[in-house]
């Protein structure tokens, strides 16, 4: 599809102390996207390195979009062509006292977290360079479309430090201990196609295109009804490390949840009426 025309929601939570924007929530004019919120990562003159003022951006602009009922789905985004993300923002960490480093960490897991915490579907769409925290918030959405040009990894190793944005555990989650372990422990950088193979990420397309793609998997999900969204969502998420029999009585309270919902009801009367439901909401 087209690169589709999005309005600004102009938060101010998302700026630096100098009031440069670092991160954009954006809507959309479109009707068929109405409900998606864009997650723009705005600081290109660093390739989107997460610096202290950028992980609080990222933070205030996911927990605004988590609390906006009217949103059924989100795509994380960036501004800069040739780079989703570079990780931590290691010239700032450099001049890091022990004292300060520790003083950043709750900042920096408040950011990743408010991705991973996202209570509705989320897709990143990766194009250029996705690695270290960079690519661990794209681990952190439920889906990851890539361009064919992507590069991403999870390098910390080979600076001194771990993944530290739930990569160790996402990773692992994703593709499995073995293959985590060798990306992990090598430091290795990923093409598309080779992180595709792994499970790392879930499409490849075209360079260039991984917005348009993420935006149009998002139309799709968005036309669908945002108390099911939710509450499936939930279900897979709180099931997805417990036993089975846990999981199962999981599901069942999600299921309660939606099944005598507004949204049930007119589910079924829009399937038997044969129209577009117009969803409640609720």
């Amino acid at each position: 599809m087209p690169s589709t025309p999005s309005v600004p929601t102009g938060a101010d939570a998302t700026a630096d102390p100098g009031h440069r924007v670092l991160v954009r929530v954006e809507r959309f004019e479109d009707p068929a996207l109405v409900h998606v919120a864009e997650i723009v990562l705005d600081r290109p003159e660093a390739m989107n390195a997460v610096s202290t003022a950028m992980a609080r951006a990222i933070a205030a602009a996911t927990a605004q979009v988590a609390a906006d009922p009217s949103v059924r789905c989100v795509v994380l985004t960036s501004s800069h062509e040739k780079a989703f993300c570079v990780g931590a923002d290691l010239k700032e960490r450099n001049g890091f006292s022990d004292a300060d480093l520790m003083e950043q960490r709750p900042v920096a897991r408040a950011a990743y977290g408010g991705v991973l915490d996202l209570p509705v579907p989320a897709i990143a769409a990766v194009d250029g360079f996705a690695l270290g925290g960079g690519f661990e918030l794209a681990l952190s959405c439920d889906v990851v479309v890539a361009g064919e040009g992507a590069v991403v990894g999870l390098p910390e190793v080979s600076v001194g430090v771990i993944p530290g944005g739930g990569g160790t555990q996402l990773l692992v989650r994703r593709v499995g201990w073995s293959r985590a372990a060798r990306a992990i422990f090598s430091a290795a950088r990923l093409s598309a196609a080779e992180a595709r193979e792994l499970g790392a990420v879930d499409e490849v397309v075209p360079a260039g295109s991984a917005r348009d793609a993420a935006l149009e998997l998002a139309r799709t999900i968005a036309a669908h009804s945002p108390v099911g969204l939710r509450n499936a969502k939930r279900a897979m998420r709180l099931g997805a490390d417990v036993g089975l029999d846990a999981g199962l009585e999981i599901e069942d309270a999600c299921w309660r949840a939606t099944a005598f919902s507004g949204d049930r009801r007119e589910g079924v009367a829009a399937f038997a009426e044969k129209r577009r439901p117009a969803w409640p909401g609720h």
